[in-house]
């Protein structure tokens, strides 16, 4: 099953996203703009085919615990609370990789109400009930207790909303905010026989963003990569990595390692043989101070969405400054990231191997074992999300230490990520 969200207001081109309920698997991100259609993210042709090989972890929700961790199990305390982790082998006999073999991106989400929500409060879901029809959705999971062998029964619900700009239109504007799409995640882990548990739980979406891939036309075009992408992520460290990629518990200042300076420059100015997949960890007065972790008990006034849903207008792109941005000169298109989150994983798509299949609009044929799929580099995949392997490592000290991503019983999980779109009118020349 897949759900479509649709932004066609007034004033806004139309953004469309699909999620499809396996994997919670954001199928398409389309937009309409300057007279041509964009699908800005990569994946399979049809949204059935997100399991098969060369699809595994693209545009899926991932967890209970994003990235890498050390397999073994561990021990875990937090505020009078106290469990065991045992963390399983999937991409090497010594690393559990994005909540192991049978992590949140291999089940089937449930499609509720609003009404039916309980992780969002009752102003929240007022807020909800008064979108436009067609342009938020709500998915629901329950994750048993000891699930790819995380301790308690966790519930998790997500939500999916388009967000129309603030800006009015202008005739000869060269450059127009098309709307956002943010995406909410909640969860809570129950007690067990009365008692307290605690668990890790960080979540993101493993999405890979190439904003050329659309201008190929016909089918089987060579694939473009994204090393002529501009991105800036506004970070000051990035996690230290040992040789199975897993967490030393170090920072390493960027300014050190020009490699990760990554500062409105084009992608593959600097490009390391081995690509990117590093986490970067931002200056910490730049994530928004909505809380990750709220008190169970202030659910019922507890109301982020008020913040998170604010439209976005060229007003705001001129004043703020975002997270990461990812822009292309190519297609004028800029997606700018704004989230609660500490950090962001960028992935440059190493490991894409042509497997798998192809959008059309990408230039593909859209058929799997054609051997048209995604190659390496032609996405560039931005996971939101907090540092790795938080409860082993202190990272940080004072004020700027990092929080340990355990989850209490009598705490809300609240993680978001915003994406705000923006296009720039082109000339011919340079389409």
């Amino acid at each position: 099953m897949v759900v479509t969200l649709q932004l066609d207001g007034q004033y806004q081109p139309p953004i469309a996203v699909s999620i499809a309920n396996r994997g919670l698997a954001v199928h398409q991100f389309i937009l309409q703009h300057d007279g041509k259609t964009h699908d800005i993210v990569v994946g399979p042709q049809l949204a059935a085919d997100f399991d098969k090989p060369g699809h595994k972890y693209q545009n899926v929700i991932i967890g209970r615990y994003s990235n890498r961790v050390p397999t073994g199990t561990h021990s875990l305390a937090k505020d009078g609370a106290e469990s065991t982790f045992t963390s399983l082998a999937n991409e090497h006999e010594k690393v559990s990789l994005h909540g192991g073999p049978s992590g949140l991106d291999t089940v089937e989400w449930e499609s509720i109400k609003v009404a039916d929500a309980t992780l969002f409060s009752p102003k929240e879901r007022a807020q909800l009930e008064a979108f436009p029809p067609d342009s938020a959705a709500l998915f629901r999971y329950t994750s048993p207790d000891g699930d790819s062998g995380f301790p308690g029964v966790l519930h998790l619900e997500v939500l999916f909303a388009l967000v129309p700009s603030s800006d009015k239109p202008a005739v000869e504007a060269k450059e127009v905010a098309l709307g956002s799409l943010v995406i909410v995640y909640r969860a809570k882990v129950d007690e067990k026989e009365g008692k307290k548990v605690v668990t890790p739980v960080n979540l993101t979406q493993h999405w890979g963003f190439n904003l050329d891939a659309s201008l190929l036309s016909p089918a089987r075009q060579p694939m473009t990569d994204i090393k002529e992408h501009v991105l800036t992520i506004n970070a000051d460290h990035h996690v230290e990595l040992d040789s199975l990629a897993l967490a030393t518990g170090e920072l390493l200042p960027t300014a050190n390692t020009p490699e990760h300076a990554h500062a409105a420059k084009p992608v593959g100015e600097l490009f390391p043989a081995s690509g990117y997949d590093s986490f970067y960890v931002f200056r910490s007065s730049l994530p928004s101070k909505i809380p990750i972790h709220v008190p169970l008990a202030s659910l019922e006034t507890f109301d982020a969405l008020s913040d998170i849903l604010k439209p976005y207008g060229l007003e705001q792109e001129a004043e703020a400054e975002p997270l990461v941005t990812l822009t292309s000169p190519k297609s004028g298109i800029t997606v700018h990231f704004g989230s609660n989150q500490p950090g962001v994983q960028f992935y440059s798509g190493n490991f894409m191997d042509g497997k798998g299949s192809r959008k059309r609009i990408h230039g593909g044929t859209g058929v799997l074992g054609e051997g048209d799929g995604y190659p390496a580099v032609s996405a560039a995949f931005l996971e939101f999300h907090e540092l790795l392997a938080a409860w082993l490592h202190p990272y940080g000290s004072g004020e700027n230490k990092a929080k340990d991503t355990l989850l209490t019983s009598d705490e809300l999980y609240n993680n978001f990520v915003k994406v705000d779109v923006v296009a720039k009118v082109l000339d011919e020349s340079s389409a």
